[in-house]
């Protein structure tokens, strides 16, 4: 495997359990606010992320490439309003994006067509998570300023179950 494909797919072990630390600390902002079906929504959110670290620690693995851990950053964002959280977790699926992009570009650069194609499900999953990002915030945008709207957003998010990547290595 190249050696930057390598340090990037290394890397982004540690972005990804950065988002899952990140997404907890979204999930203790709604529980201490009481809304706990956005608190469930980004518990499970950090869930996946773990998960997706793990994906990128088994490819590395399978590939007989060394894996590295480095110190998982503490989450730095302010929050100080649920629009601030939401917008934060756009910003952030946005950054996620232009991470696995970044290592798709290395992977093309050198024919890397086996990384290529485990990244194919991530810039999917990426589309994805932008979206469920801008749908939140479209929905707080609508509902939010309304206290039975909210309750119901509430209710819908606390629906969320968790579900594993079927992602095959």
């Amino acid at each position: 495997m190249n050696a930057k494909v390598h340090e990037l797919l290394n890397q982004q072990i540690n972005k990804e359990l950065y988002s899952a630390y990140l997404y907890l600390d979204f999930s203790n902002y709604f529980k201490a606010k009481g809304l706990d079906g956005f608190a469930n929504w980004y518990m499970i959110q950090a869930q996946e992320e773990r998960d997706h670290a793990m994906l990128f620690y088994t490819y590395l693995q399978n590939e007989g490439q060394a894996v590295t851990l480095d110190a998982i950053a503490k989450p730095d964002k302010v929050l100080d309003s649920d629009m601030t959280v939401l917008k934060a977790g756009l910003e952030h699926e946005q950054y996620v994006t232009s991470l696995i992009n970044d290592i798709y570009a290395a992977a093309y650069e050198v024919k890397d067509f086996r990384t290529m194609q485990f990244l194919d499900w991530f810039v999917k999953e990426q589309g994805e998570e932008e979206t469920n990002a801008n749908d939140m915030i479209t929905k707080m945008e609508l509902f939010g300023s309304d206290p039975r709207s909210l309750y119901m957003l509430n209710q819908e998010l606390g629906a969320r179950v968790y579900s594993a990547p079927s992602l095959v290595l």
